[in-house]
């Protein structure tokens, strides 16, 4: 079975002076705003191609760390992770770094090190993002 999951953005005006629109066609959760200002300066109110694109790596990591700590026999209490993904002007998308902290009961630092970092080769979004940077920084609770 396969999912596609769709999303629309409508854009008005140039790079510079215009903005936009992008909606989660799929899940109906909203209409966010889109602009050059707010990715190219930053922003707390106007989101990003590379805010989304975080959120989409923060999760598929957190369930693939999930399902390979399962695999283990050592499934997590909990995963927090967070992804910050980085754009330069002119560059493009130069890396994304995650940040995961997890509580799994009876698990060594060590293996607790190697899981994530295949959790980190086997999550699609990182499999997608294969062309930039991607680094890990995990802590066992």
């Amino acid at each position: 079975m396969s999912v596609t999951s769709e999303a629309t953005t409508v854009w008005n005006g140039s790079l510079t002076d215009g903005s936009g629109t992008v909606t989660f066609d799929s899940s109906h959760l909203g209409t966010f705003d889109v602009n050059w200002k707010a990715r190219s300066e930053g922003s707390s109110t106007v989101t990003t191609p590379e805010e989304l694109i975080a959120a989409a790596h923060a999760s598929c990591f957190s369930m693939a760390f999930s399902h390979e700590l399962t695999q283990n026999g050592t499934p997590p209490e909990s995963v927090r992770c967070s992804a910050a993904v980085t754009f330069i002007p002119g560059t493009g998308i130069t890396g994304s770094h995650l940040n995961v902290h997890a509580s799994v009961p009876g698990l060594s630092q060590e293996d607790f090190d190697r899981i994530a970092n295949a959790a980190k080769a086997g999550c699609p979004v990182s499999a997608a993002l294969a062309g930039i940077e991607i680094t890990l920084e995990a802590t066992l609770a």
